[in-house]
């Protein structure tokens, strides 16, 4: 058993490690993949100042992103391209400049094609700040792996 662990945890890393070097979106806004496994992940993003909104905090859709992408890193950990078909984000605190803010995923359930997650965002006191959850949809057949890396 604790073999199967290990191979899916080190594919969900091959796929974390190719699906990144692609990733420009996520590297821009200087997230960082913390932890990865089968359906689930963690990342980490600091506010910047060029991520503030009129208000000094930092803008919605920049949270909804970090989400989005721990979430997309989460449901393509099993080598199958695996899109978005649907999220739902409540923002519940502002984003300060300065705050690491942390995102989990977790998978709450994958049948067949479709997939449901969960994203918690916290800044670095513990504090939720965004909550997502996110719908996906798996195209069987199709790895993110190349065949060579299989």
């Amino acid at each position: 058993m604790a073999d199967v662990a290990e191979d899916t945890r080190t594919l969900a890393e091959r796929v974390r490690d190719h699906m990144w070097a692609a990733d420009r979106a996520s590297q821009g806004m200087g997230m960082q993949v913390a932890a990865i496994g089968p359906g689930s992940c963690t990342m980490t993003m600091t506010v910047r100042e060029d991520m503030l909104n009129g208000y000094g905090t930092c803008q919605g859709g920049l949270l909804t992103a970090l989400a989005d992408s721990c979430f997309a890193f989460a449901c393509n950990a099993y080598n199958e391209i695996t899109v978005a078909a649907g999220f739902d984000v409540q923002i519940v605190a502002p984003g300060k400049l300065g705050d690491r803010l942390v995102a989990t995923a977790v998978e709450v359930s994958k049948t067949g094609r479709l997939g449901v997650y969960d994203v918690d965002v916290r800044n670095q006191r513990g504090e939720r700040v965004l909550a997502f959850r996110g719908r996906s949809y798996t195209m069987k057949g199709k790895p993110v792996l190349p065949s060579s890396e299989d």
